[in-house]
């Protein structure tokens, strides 16, 4: 029986599959690696006592808006009503065109 070739790869095989497992390296090191992202410029909340005292604050800014007038745009002439407010007249708004639909949708031989 003869024995068996002992030929070596060729080089731009080997240069191929070598080339190849470091671009897959770098993928994997650029997806999985996490990187530093500069210094934290958050607001700065670190306790659960702050965070609370932070969302007291917003709820109570966030009441205010919604009970009081105010100008939502000075120089484009919008303002803001109170939710209330602003109901009754959504309410009105409906009421009047629903009732100017009814009258168009009358027979005309009345």
């Amino acid at each position: 029986m003869s024995e068996p070739s002992s030929q070596s790869a060729p080089f731009p095989l080997v240069l191929t599959v070598l080339v190849g497992f470091a671009l897959f390296l770098l993928v994997v090191a650029f997806v999985y690696v996490p990187r530093q992202t500069g210094t934290f410029v958050g607001d700065g909340i670190r306790t659960a006592e702050q965070r609370q005292a932070n969302l007291a604050a917003l709820r109570a800014k966030e009441l205010k808006q919604a009970t009081t007038y105010g100008w939502a745009d000075q120089k484009a002439g919008i303002v803001r009503l109170p939710l209330d407010r602003a109901m009754e007249l959504t309410v009105r708004d409906f009421a009047a065109k629903r009732q100017t639909q009814q009258i168009r949708d009358l027979p005309s031989h009345y």
